[in-house]
């Protein structure tokens, strides 16, 4: 398969005045948006690491990761994804994080064995968006006594009074 180019001076829609790495930044994020399947994904994703500005380059990443992820937490193709971004991302330790915790956070979704100290020692990204978008009532009863901020313990506290859960069995 053959990748767009990744030049943001060939695409007429982004803003001229950008400056040139919002211009590629948006670039990016398109280019990543459009892969059809995990190995032309993880292609395009390594295109877009070798950008020279490397913190724009990973944050192009993150938030694709962000994107994608959050599409395919209860999605069978998630492992497939996973697998082929984590091959691209080796040695980028934020991206690699942002990866990982989206794997436990699809392990705690799809009933799949993860660990108390995995979720407690998670990012307080990772927390807040566990509070967001788990079910799990065993995950909120955890996040709601041991997360790492009071933000996190007050919103799966509440989120435990307001909202159905799965059974405490999970």
């Amino acid at each position: 398969m053959s990748l767009p180019d990744l030049d943001p001076d060939l695409d007429p829609d982004l803003d001229p005045d950008a400056p040139p790495e919002h211009r590629r930044y948006t670039r990016h994020l398109e280019i990543l948006a459009a892969t059809p399947g995990p190995s032309a994904e993880a292609e395009a994703m390594a295109a877009v690491l070798r950008d020279p500005d490397r913190v724009m380059a990973e944050s192009a990443a993150v938030t694709h990761l962000d994107r994608r992820a959050a599409g395919l937490l209860a999605d069978d193709a998630f492992t497939a994804w996973a697998r082929a971004m984590s091959a691209v991302l080796a040695g980028r330790e934020f991206p690699e994080r942002r990866l990982r915790e989206w794997s436990l956070l699809k392990a705690v979704t799809r009933g799949e064995p993860w660990s108390a100290a995995e979720l407690t020692g998670a990012s307080d990204w990772c927390q807040r968006t566990a509070v967001r978008l788990l079910g799990s009532y065993r995950a909120l009863e955890l996040l709601a006594a041991d997360a790492r901020t009071r933000r996190v313990r007050n919103a799966a506290a509440e989120r435990l009074r307001r909202r159905p859960v799965l059974p405490r069995s999970e």
